[in-house]
């Protein structure tokens, strides 16, 4: 049986071409989908189709926009198992985590379908006798939106939701590791009555297709999530050109677990942190910061509770932990294994590719566990994005905000504590843009902002209310009457 082909979207219509494979990262034996190897000159055709249909959609009003982002969803939310399925299938991570990224997905475009009735400007009163003054939004343009494989529906999902219902038009190139959850959104707007020309999605890798989305005419804005080199030559490339820029690239996360924590409640949350999705999060935690005074007895706790995560096929019951999206990334965390051998000895648990029977078909990495790191380790500086730990020994609360906050990432920080004046001096002194008290690192819900601080983020934050700042902008009106 062939594998289905899935074409790019061009001003409302699917454009056929050579195509790339997408296999399951768990069985490398099948082939998922066949995705159209778009060219720099479809991203070029692609942002001039957005172009010319600006005006159109632009000039809709909210609510018209809102009730199209409505169908979006009520049709993501009929195919939701399907959906779901496929996610697992591209991408690796485990069914019931897949089913939790696809409602999401859901309910953010049903969030902001709501915007669309309260796009609201702001009105203030005049200094001068027989002046009404007032700002209304205005969409930027049209957005290049990049996406990454990890959350291969939610990035997308909170990236596209906000651009449409603030007017604006978009161009969309999802990961290629993982580009069908996007493509059924897509599908999704199209099914909808998305005008066309207002969405596009162009699907190949980032090096043939990046310098043409930056250099696209007409393009007004880029919103890209991913790895730190390529946001920071995103950054380099779009200044040239003053397009609006909104980058959220790598963490190197902290979970703070203090002696007066609960125990059983902070081992849990670290172990869900580090090593759930393959620790393919941006907000996961790769360094577990542990109070001295408890430090041997929470390790002990640790190991053991990793040992019995159960690492295989996401679409199988009982599965923790899936596979690495593809070799690329196996042989990442396989080298950082090693690197951290070197650094800090040999790993408390896993520490090496999981082989034999169905192992064999999959890139499937051992939850591993460094103990005694110190934060001149690269193992404790770099992102790895994959399921390794560094456990790190602090003297006290203050010598673990220290190491925490001696880092250039800033992404997410959690602290397990049951101390009231440490929680708040942990809110207000950790440098980083979100934060969790007594849960896992990783885990947002999407009606609050989202972005982190120093080299993790750029910009205005994704998500919530704040969506609304990167994807529209304010005309001013004075009237004389």
């Amino acid at each position: 049986m062939s594998a289905p082909v899935f074409a790019n979207y061009i001003n409302g219509e699917w454009v056929e071409g050579p195509a790339f494979e997408n296999r399951n990262p768990a069985n490398t034996e099948e082939v998922v989908g066949l995705f159209v190897k778009g060219s720099p000159e479809d991203v070029t055709r692609a942002a001039q189709a957005a172009q010319a249909a600006f005006k159109g959609w632009s000039q809709t009003n909210g609510p018209a926009r809102g009730a199209l982002l409505y169908k979006v969803a009520d049709l993501l939310d009929k195919d939701f198992e399907a959906i779901a399925a496929e996610m697992t299938r591209e991408e690796g991570k485990t069914l019931p985590e897949a089913k939790g990224e696809v409602r999401r997905s859901i309910n953010i475009f049903r969030y902001f379908a709501g915007e669309g009735s309260r796009l609201a400007g702001m009105m203030a009163p005049s200094e001068r006798d027989r002046v009404h003054m007032f700002a209304i939004r205005k969409p930027v343009g049209v957005a290049g939106l990049v996406t990454p494989w990890n959350f291969p529906s939610a990035i997308p999902a909170w990236k596209l939701a906000p651009a449409l219902i603030c007017g604006n038009t978009v161009v969309i190139k999802p990961a290629s590791a993982a580009p069908l959850s996007a493509w059924r959104i897509v599908e999704a707007c199209h099914k909808a009555g998305v005008p066309k020309g207002v969405v596009n999605y162009v699907a190949g890798s980032g090096s043939a297709l990046g310098q043409a989305l930056v250099d696209a005419p007409g393009l007004n804005a880029i919103s890209f999530t991913g790895s730190c080199g390529t946001g920071q030559w995103l950054h380099e490339q779009a200044s040239r050109r003053r397009l609006r820029i909104q980058l959220e690239m790598g963490g190197k996360n902290p979970t703070i677990v203090l002696a007066d924590a609960d125990f059983n409640s902070a081992v849990e949350n670290v172990a869900n942190a580090a090593f759930f999705s393959t620790g393919q999060k941006c907000t996961a935690t790769s360094r577990a910061i542990v109070e001295e005074a408890v430090y041997g007895r929470f390790v002990e706790a640790l190991v053991e509770r990793t040992r019995k995560l159960k690492v295989g096929n996401g679409m199988e019951p009982g599965i923790d932990i899936g596979p690495a999206v593809d070799e690329a990334q196996m042989k990442t965390d396989l080298d950082y294994i090693a690197l951290g051998r070197q650094e800090a000895g040999e790993p408390l648990c896993g520490g090496g590719r999981l082989t034999g029977g169905a192992y064999d078909l999959g890139y499937f990495v051992q939850p591993t566990i460094f103990g005694n790191v110190t934060e001149s380790m690269r193992i404790a500086r770099e992102e790895i994005f994959g399921p390794v730990l560094a456990v790190m020994k602090a003297k006290d609360f203050n010598d673990a905000m220290r190491i925490a906050n001696n880092i250039p990432f800033g992404l997410s920080a959690s602290i397990q504590t049951t101390n009231l004046s440490r929680m708040y001096e942990y809110v207000y002194g950790m440098e980083a843009g979100l934060l969790t008290v007594n849960l896992p690192s990783a885990g947002v819900e999407y009606q609050l902002p989202f972005g982190g601080a120093k080299d993790s983020s750029f910009g205005p934050k994704e998500q919530g209310p704040a969506a609304m700042e990167f994807y529209s902008d304010y005309k001013t009106v004075y009237v004389k009457y």
